[in-house]
């Protein structure tokens, strides 16, 4: 009898070290977690101030419709729009569309750019022209990635690609 007795004391003493060691255990996971949602909380917020920080332009803001403009030396002065548009979340980077229409001449631009100085942005996509003192209005594409510089303080952004595919130079100019 006493040694049943015994017995039954060892099952408890096990029975309940066993329970109090699980609730000790899911005590500490509680506490690993609510410690680790924290870290995670406050990385959320650093890493989103950091993407905040790295899509804010360098340069200024150039989103936005402008003036759009082409001019050779035997041809009058050509205006039109051009409009830029921020890409989300990207610093100096714009999706850019374009054009300029007087009778039967016209220049159309469509592509992206990149400001990566205050006097210069890169263009990629393509500038299609047709003036009629130019191969009688024959269509001349330009396409790749090409400059725009500004040599009076950002107020215009001339193309450095000035020969066209007569041989002549031409103006190409964004004003702000």
């Amino acid at each position: 009898m006493m040694k049943n007795i015994f017995i039954l004391f060892g099952i408890a003493i096990l029975s309940f070290s066993c329970s109090k060691k699980e609730t000790t255990s899911t005590d500490k996971k509680s506490d690993s977690v609510k410690i680790a949602d924290s870290i995670n909380a406050v990385t959320t917020k650093i890493n989103d101030s950091i993407k905040a920080l790295n899509s804010k332009n360098r340069f200024k803001d150039f989103n936005g419709s402008h003036k759009f403009i082409y001019q050779n030396d035997s041809s009058p002065k050509y205006s039109g729009t051009i409009d830029f548009k921020k890409i989300e979340g990207e610093r100096d980077n714009y999706n850019i569309a374009g054009s300029i229409k007087s009778g039967n001449n016209s220049v159309n631009i469509k592509g992206f750019v990149q400001v990566v100085s205050a006097k210069h942005m890169n263009f990629t996509g393509e500038i299609t022209q047709k003036i009629s003192v130019n191969d009688n209005g024959k269509p001349y594409t330009r396409k790749g990635t090409k400059t725009f510089a500004s040599k009076d303080g950002g107020k215009t952004y001339r193309l450095q690609d000035m020969v066209n595919g007569s041989g002549f130079v031409d103006y190409i100019d964004i004003q702000y």
